[in-house]
């Protein structure tokens, strides 16, 4: 489960700096949409499992409601995850 979730959490990260860096400029500044949508629904699936991993994981792990809002609030910030993940899930063993 905790490689899972650490892969996933880095795949949630990537996809939102995707999104930021690469394809909002490209459907706002080129007018090209497509990436946007194809990296935005790759985004919005891996943020639904990013969160869902956190409660199952932190309700295994007995880390709390503390510790969930904290991956939570990592999920909403660029490089929030990738944070996270060096923070609390690489040593979570």
């Amino acid at each position: 489960m905790l490689k899972a979730f650490r892969l996933t959490a880095i795949l949630e990260g990537i996809s939102y700096l995707l999104i930021f860096g690469l394809t909002m400029p490209l459907k706002y500044w080129a007018e090209i949409g497509e990436p946007n949508k194809i990296v935005g629904m790759a985004h919005g699936i891996l943020f639904i499992l990013f969160i869902v991993m956190a409660g199952v994981f932190c309700w295994e792990r007995k880390w709390g409601l503390r510790r969930f809002l904290i991956l939570f609030l990592a999920s909403l910030l660029p490089f929030g995850t990738f944070y996270a993940d060096k923070k609390y899930l690489r040593n979570a063993n």
